[in-house]
């Protein structure tokens, strides 16, 4: 009768652990389809950290992380890209403003006009163009980076 018990008690231990598989599984592939739903809808930042809590939480459930890892590039990438069109036509508008702005110091320059106020503009603009350069150079990296990551997997 104990040996029955006994035998019993595991089919049971057994199946509750089976099922807690079954509601993991179904919790993760739940949070990876909101994710997909935050995603479609250009909430990067919340499809990541979606994707984030996925990892830590299902860190057993390899086949929807391989998804979620899928998905995590797919919203880099489009993040990045969406960055890069910002910086461009930002860096564009600098630009643009840089290079008025040094062919009138360089006009007072040559006329023995220009003000420490002329050139400090023009530093910083010069300033402001570079680092928006560097954001720029360093956006492209990443989607490179990320294009790689992407045909490894």
């Amino acid at each position: 009768m104990a040996g029955i018990r006994r035998i019993a008690m595991i089919c049971a231990a057994v199946a509750a652990l089976a099922s807690c598989g079954d509601s993991d599984r179904q919790n993760a592939e739940e949070m990876l389809k909101q994710a997909g739903y935050d995603y479609e809808h250009g909430r990067y930042d919340m499809a990541l950290a979606t994707i984030d809590s996925l990892r830590k939480t299902y860190p057993d459930i390899v086949d929807v992380r391989r998804k979620a890892l899928a998905l995590y590039q797919n919203i880099s990438l489009k993040k990045a890209q969406e960055e890069l069109e910002e910086t461009d036509r930002q860096l564009q508008e600098v630009n643009a403003t840089y290079e008025m702005i040094r062919e009138t110091v360089e006009r007072r320059k040559a006329a023995l006009q220009a003000t420490a106020d002329d050139l400090q503009t023009l530093t910083l603009m010069r300033i402001k163009r570079d680092s928006l350069q560097t954001r720029f150079d360093v956006q492209c990296a990443k989607i490179k980076y990320i294009h790689k990551r992407q045909k490894e997997n």
